[in-house]
């Protein structure tokens, strides 16, 4: 099953939706349409919240999509908070991915809730 995405325009920042299938092609497609849309709405900041089913993705497939999504995002002065709501994705991994996307540039930060998130994002401004 592919992913749907809805998107939200915020006072100071986009929130989006995402749910489907968990899968790396699944992720890297789903960044690539949030980092677009940030770029057609000029948002400079992004609260990601992810819903997709099945396991979490391996460690290899974590840094693979970690590493080629932060290639096209570190050049952006963009903020992400990030929420994975999928009670069954470990969130060590999702520690995982935040360092791996931090030491390559990108502002990213990931929260247990939308409220820790959005506090983030306003302090920002």
């Amino acid at each position: 099953m592919p992913y749907s995405l809805t998107v939200e325009p915020k006072t100071n920042y986009l929130r989006v939706s995402v749910q489907g299938t968990n899968t790396p092609e699944n992720v890297m497609n789903y960044l690539a349409e949030v980092r677009a849309k940030c770029l057609e709405l000029n948002f400079t900041s992004v609260l990601i919240e992810e819903n997709l089913q099945g396991p979490g993705l391996n460690i290899v497939d974590i840094f693979e999509v970690v590493n080629k999504a932060s290639t096209r995002t570190y050049s952006l002065p963009l903020h992400i908070a990030y929420i994975d709501v999928n009670p069954d994705h470990e969130k060590r991994r999702m520690d995982f991915a935040e360092s791996v996307a931090v030491n390559r540039g990108v502002d990213v930060k990931i929260f247990s809730s939308i409220a820790e998130a959005e506090k983030w994002l306003t302090a920002l401004r």
